[in-house]
């Protein structure tokens, strides 16, 4: 879709948990956690931890607290409780660069697939940081990491020729989904990878900062077992399959050249790239597949590199990181998600 009047990003901030930890830190603990008896599972996997292309990450939790047992009842009660703390910081934050009080905001659009909220995230905030009554709020779970540009997608479209303000608001503690009676390979894997983190994001018309020229998505078929989670009594279990790679290099030029086609571009029409950072190797995939540099994806690395994978956070925190260097011309988001899917984002400074 490309609007007539589309919304420009006045401003975007992003928060984190206080628990800081180093990859090293982190494998120690999983060790801890997952080297037990003859120790075979993780002795296979633990190069995943020097090979993810992480350094750091943020927690919702001391490391400590993921070594000993719980349930689903204390993991969402953790995520209710950190997951509101960091919204308030960032949509604060997002306001106060954008020069706006919370009465000034006519949409919140909330994404996030790690923990449960009724009544919603937003809701939770409106007495807290003094959004209007009647402001719209739309709650957006299940999308996963494609939740970041998925979720400005559904921001510009619901405020795209209306001339309002909506704050888009991501937030996603993967941490809180790790399981220490889950052996599967892909919960090991992901606590080499996933991180925990925030971000909010104003959107309105007329104002400098990037225009939201167009979205667009694309869904393959017969792909649901590719990546989301399992809903177990424990808590959630993570999905995702070694093939992502594999499919990233062989299926998602095709759809993004599909996308940029309905906008009259093509991939060589765009100046810079901003995608979700799902891990080194999806990045090495991402970067063959648009037949870009290392250095088009640096923003992306980086954000991985400091971050982890946030899930749907972690394009924005790429995004925020982008926009320092002040770009010029068109800039292309993408995420890719449970479905399995691929969404896009064309913005233009």
């Amino acid at each position: 879709m490309s609007p007539d009047r589309p919304l420009r990003l006045a401003s975007i901030a992003t928060a984190v948990p206080p628990y800081r930890a180093g990859q090293v830190e982190v494998r120690e603990k999983a060790r801890q956690a997952f080297g037990g008896g003859d120790g075979a599972l993780f002795q296979r996997l633990e190069p995943v931890y020097d090979n993810a292309g992480v350094e750091t990450r943020y927690f919702s939790r001391p490391l400590d607290w993921f070594l000993q047992p719980r349930g689903w009842t204390i993991s969402n009660a953790a995520y209710l409780e950190v997951a509101e703390e960091l919204l308030v910081r960032a949509a604060e934050e997002a306001l106060q660069k954008a020069g706006l009080g919370p009465d000034a905001v006519d949409t919140i659009v909330t994404v996030s697939s790690t923990g449960v909220a009724t009544p919603s995230l937003e809701a939770r905030l409106l007495n807290r940081i003094g959004f209007r009554a009647d402001v719209k709020r739309l709650p957006v779970f299940g999308l996963g990491c494609g939740g970041g540009v998925l979720g400005l997608a559904r921001a510009a479209q619901m405020g795209a020729g209306a001339g309002e303000t909506v704050l888009l608001l991501v937030v996603e503690l993967c941490s809180l989904t790790f399981r220490l009676d889950d052996l599967a390979k892909s919960n090991l894997v992901a606590t080499a990878l996933f991180g925990d983190g925030a971000a909010a994001l104003v959107l309105r018309p007329e104002v400098e900062g990037p225009a939201i020229r167009s979205w667009g998505e694309h869904t393959w078929p017969d792909t649901l077992d590719v990546m989301g989670w399992r809903v177990e009594d424990p808590g959630l279990g993570v999905i995702f399959q070694r093939s992502i790679p594999d499919i990233v290099r062989s299926r998602f030029r095709s759809a993004a050249d599909a996308f940029l086609a309905r906008n009259d571009l093509a991939i060589p029409d765009i100046d810079h790239f901003v995608c979700h950072p799902g891990g080194a190797k999806v990045i090495d995939a991402l970067e063959e597949a648009l037949s870009c540099s290392p250095e088009a994806l640096t923003a992306t690395r980086e954000a991985l590199r400091d971050y982890g994978n946030m899930s749907a956070a972690s394009v924005l925190f790429a995004l925020e990181r982008a926009l320092r260097e002040k770009p010029s011309g068109r800039m292309l988001l993408t995420a890719l998600g449970p479905g399995f899917s691929a969404g896009f984002c064309l913005l233009e400074a």
